[in-house]
C-alpha cells in the first residue's frame, strides 16, 4: 500500500492506497474483479462506500455508488459518504425553510461588494425580489481605500466609483427598500455587518443603528445550503460551507442566491416508509 501522491489520471492509480481527507485517512481498495478506476473506501476498517471515476471533459468526475451524485472533487465525494444518518431529515428541513422564504412576497436577496474583507465598506449594494427583479442596485463611493485583492475579485475600480454617491445619499432609498422585508444573504453576517458599519459611520449612534437593522428580518443562506449539500467535514464536525459560485457582481450574486433557494425548495420529500 502507498501513501504517495497519485497521478492525475485515476486510470493509472494504484489498487491500494491511502488518502487523507480533512486530516482523516481513507483507505482505497480496488475490487479484485475489475481494472476500472473504481475503489471501495474504508475508514478505520469500516466500509464507507464505493466511488468510480469517469471522464468529464478531460477531468475526473467521481460517481458515488448507490446515489445519483457525482463530484469533480474526490474529497467531496468522500465527504458525501461521511454524512450523518440525520442528513435526510436535516435536508428536508432546509427545503421547507427555503419554500417558506420563497412563498413570502416580502423576500429580497441582498448582496454587497466591498472594499475588502476586514472592516470593509460597500462599493456596490443590490437587492432583488424572489422573481429576480432588481429593486436596488447602486455603486457606492466608500470614502475608504479599495484593497487590490478586492478589486481583483469584483473588478470595481476607483475610477468606476469616482462619480458614485456616498452611502448617506443612498440611505433613504435603501431604507424604503429593506424595511419591513425579509433580507436573505449568503454569509449574512458579512453583508449585514457592512451595512451596520456604514450606518454607524453615518449615524454615530448605536441605538439608531440597532433600530434601523431591527426593522429588517435577516436570514442567512450559507449554513442551510451547506446542510443541503451535505458534505461532512470530520475535522469541523459540521457540514462544509460551499462557495456561492457567482461572478462577484452584486445583482448577479443576488439572483444566483434566489436560484439556490429555488433549488433547495425543489428537494422532494423522502417517504419514511
Amino acid at each position: 500500500m502507498t501513501t504517495a501522491r497519485q497521478t492525475e489520471d485515476p486510470v493509472r492509480w494504484d489498487d491500494l492506497f491511502v488518502r487523507d481527507v480533512d486530516e482523516q485517512p481513507v483507505q482505497f481498495v480496488r475490487p479484485a474483479d475489475t481494472d476500472r478506476p473504481t475503489w471501495s473506501l474504508y475508514e478505520a476498517a469500516v466500509y464507507r462506500g464505493t466511488v468510480t471515476a469517469e471522464s468529464d471533459g478531460g477531468r475526473p468526475l467521481w460517481r458515488v455508488q448507490g446515489s445519483r451524485e457525482a463530484h469533480h472533487d474526490l474529497d467531496d465525494a468522500i465527504r458525501s459518504l461521511r454524512r450523518p444518518s440525520s442528513w435526510t431529515r436535516e435536508r428536508e428541513q432546509v427545503a421547507a425553510w427555503a419554500r417558506r422564504l420563497l412563498a413570502d412576497e416580502t423576500l429580497l436577496a441582498v448582496d454587497v461588494e466591498t472594499t475588502g474583507l476586514e472592516n470593509a465598506y460597500a462599493v456596490q449594494t443590490a437587492a432583488v425580489d424572489r422573481r429576480g427583479t432588481v429593486v436596488f442596485n447602486e455603486y457606492v463611493q466608500p470614502n475608504a481605500p479599495l484593497e487590490p485583492a478586492a478589486v481583483a475579485v469584483h473588478g470595481i475600480t476607483p475610477d468606476r466609483l469616482a462619480q458614485a454617491p456616498a452611502f448617506a445619499e443612498l440611505l433613504p432609498r435603501l431604507t424604503d427598500v429593506l424595511h419591513g422585508r425579509i433580507a436573505v444573504a449568503y454569509k449574512m453576517d458579512f453583508d449585514r455587518g457592512v451595512i451596520e458599519r456604514e450606518l454607524r459611520r453615518h449615524h454615530g449612534d448605536a441605538a439608531a443603528v440597532d433600530e434601523w437593522l431591527g426593522r429588517v428580518r435577516w436570514e442567512d443562506a450559507m449554513v442551510p445550503y451547506a446542510v443541503w449539500r451535505g458534505l461532512w467535514s470530520v475535522k469541523r464536525g459540521a457540514y462544509r460551507n460551499q462557495a456561492l459560485g457567482g461572478p462577484h457582481d452584486a445583482v448577479a450574486d443576488a439572483r444566483l442566491l434566489i436560484a439556490k433557494l429555488e433549488q433547495m425548495a425543489a428537494t422532494p420529500s423522502v417517504s419514511p416508509w
